[in-house]
């Protein structure tokens, strides 16, 4: 997720900047975040939503207790999100579940 927002803050800035704002929201409204904003996908994973120019950028994310919210992977998207992005989003939650210190990481944002 870091090495997709840091390629993604070289190369479009303004679209970087969009998609920060997002995990700023879902930092400090959780799971009270709702379209446009967010969205529910299927099997507990979720999804940011920002655009820039044209381009519709996606995170998904998953919870994993009560309290936080973890980020899977981010992506770009013409239609509907892609069933791959989905199933590597399950797997990645899957992880987490069977052991969250190995496959946990925090940021300052």
């Amino acid at each position: 997720m870091q090495d997709w927002l840091e390629g993604l803050a070289a190369r479009r800035p303004a679209a970087f900047e969009k998609c920060l704002a997002r995990i700023v929201a879902l930092a400090d409204e959780g799971n009270q975040l709702r379209r446009p904003i967010a969205d529910y996908l299927r099997d507990g994973i979720y999804e940011l939503r920002a655009t820039s120019r044209g381009i519709h950028y996606r995170i998904l994310y998953f919870f994993h207790g009560s309290h936080v919210a973890m980020l899977s992977h981010g992506t770009t998207k013409l239609d509907a999100v892609e069933k791959k992005d989905i199933e590597l989003a399950i797997k990645r939650k899957q992880l987490v579940q069977a052991n969250p210190a190995l496959h946990t990481a925090e940021f300052e944002i």
